[in-house]
């Protein structure tokens, strides 16, 4: 697989106030619209890459806000608010809100090369598996639309820094202003086609000596690169494989990190477990549930079996170690939630949350009916190798800095006509 150049659009920044047009992900402040309304208070009167997406907080009243998305699009490209650069990168350093940078470099990636299956062995793999329903209200965004901005990132297996090092002191000479809502700094630098030969040849050996080794792991933006394909797929069928072979739509603009980069931080994503009906009834339950996890651990009956692992469940009762010699699965996230998932099957009798932070844990737990777990998160030196054996890890397994420091929408291409 490759990394592609790409003919990126950005803002003409003459007229156009970078820190008012750039916004983080759509998939974060999921549950603060607040956020978002503030976002566009600040932005109002003026264009912004928020016209261009529909914030997951909003999701639901998505078909109220396409039309205006569809209309900012054609107004950006007809009125000059974009131009374009053909046939280039953007090497990106990122100033996060701890003072660290991350670097990373924007361009397209083929859309043969992914496939967002929990099976799948394509040389561009998620990490965490797709919400079905998560799915549909961002292809509609997607259907008819002439642009995409992008808040993917990709992770490569990078330890050398081949890739990447290359860029360092780059001017700045594609962007480099600061980001509202406390995401930092960022400045942004065109990569000629030219140099994307040596990019390749750096990423062609990243998964040499593993079988069907993962190339490039989706880390964040996993629902939108999973929509972009179901989009392209859609495409081969209206106008066929072979005119779709052709259509920039093919490609999706994307930010690939190596996954040594030091700003990354891999934090694990506990669970909290929020049991139904009377106080005695979650009392019995939660007994009930923590029975069945001892005896899942203990079992010994999966193909493969790891060293051991230990997971700390927190109630109001206080805290208890569960431990087991042999791990099921490769990673401590995985073989709990395989459990919770068929238990729930079984016995619906909790709600389920994903919780950052032992602290938040701790503190939530204690209230009656609940119960959490904490456990070892993943090391970022495991990602790949867990992928490739167990595939697609949990929903919610990690999360790789705060909500701020996710990536701003910034670079645009155009997918339709």
């Amino acid at each position: 697989m490759k990394l592609y150049p790409a003919d990126i659009l950005l803002p003409d920044f003459s007229r156009v106030d970078g820190t008012r047009w750039s916004c983080v992900a759509c998939d974060q402040f999921t549950s603060e619209p607040e956020y978002w309304k503030a976002a566009a208070g600040f932005r109002e009167g003026y264009p912004s890459a928020l016209d261009l997406i529909v914030p997951e907080a909003f999701l639901g009243e998505s078909g109220n806000i396409i039309a205006k998305i569809r209309s900012s699009m054609r107004s950006f490209l007809s009125n000059g608010i974009l131009r374009l650069r053909e046939n280039c990168g953007v090497y990106v350093e990122r100033t996060l809100s701890d003072g660290s940078v991350r670097r990373g470099l924007v361009a397209a990636v083929d859309l043969e090369d992914y496939d967002p299956s929990p099976a799948s062995k394509s040389p561009v793999r998620p990490t965490e598996k797709t919400v079905p329903e998560r799915i549909p209200p961002r292809l509609e965004v997607r259907r008819g639309a002439v642009l995409e901005a992008t808040h993917i990132m990709l992770l490569a297996d990078d330890r050398d820094n081949r890739m990447l090092g290359r860029f360092d002191g780059m001017p700045a000479d594609a962007y480099s202003y600061p980001l509202a809502e406390g995401g930092g700094y960022l400045k942004g630098s065109f990569v000629p086609a030219s140099v994307f030969r040596e990019i390749n040849d750096a990423l062609a050996g990243f998964g040499r000596g593993r079988k069907d080794p993962i190339i490039l792991a989706v880390g964040d933006g996993n629902h939108s690169l999973a929509t972009a394909k179901a989009a392209f797929e859609e495409l081969k069928l209206k106008i066929g494989r072979e005119a779709a072979a052709h259509h920039p739509a093919r490609y999706c603009l994307c930010e690939t990190v190596s996954i040594y980069d030091p700003s990354l931080v891999f934090e694990p994503i506990y669970r909290l477990l929020t049991f139904k009906g009377s106080p005695s009834e979650q009392k019995r339950e939660s007994d009930r549930l923590l029975s069945a996890f001892v005896s899942f651990l203990e079992s010994g009956n999966a193909e493969e079996t790891y060293g051991p692992g230990s997971f700390t469940a927190v109630s109001s009762a206080g805290e208890s170690v569960v431990a087991a010699k042999k791990m099921p699965c490769s990673l401590p996230v995985i073989a709990l939630q395989r459990f919770l998932d068929a238990y729930a099957a079984e016995r619906p009798v909790f709600d389920l949350d994903y919780i950052h932070g032992a602290d938040s844990v701790r503190r939530l737990a204690r209230a009656a009916g609940r119960l959490g777990f904490l456990f070892d998160g993943i090391e970022k030196s495991a990602l790949f190798e867990a992928v490739e054996k167990d595939g697609c890890l949990p929903r919610k397994t990690f999360s790789m800095g705060s909500a701020e420091d996710k990536r701003y929408y910034t670079e645009c291409r155009r997918i339709g006509l």
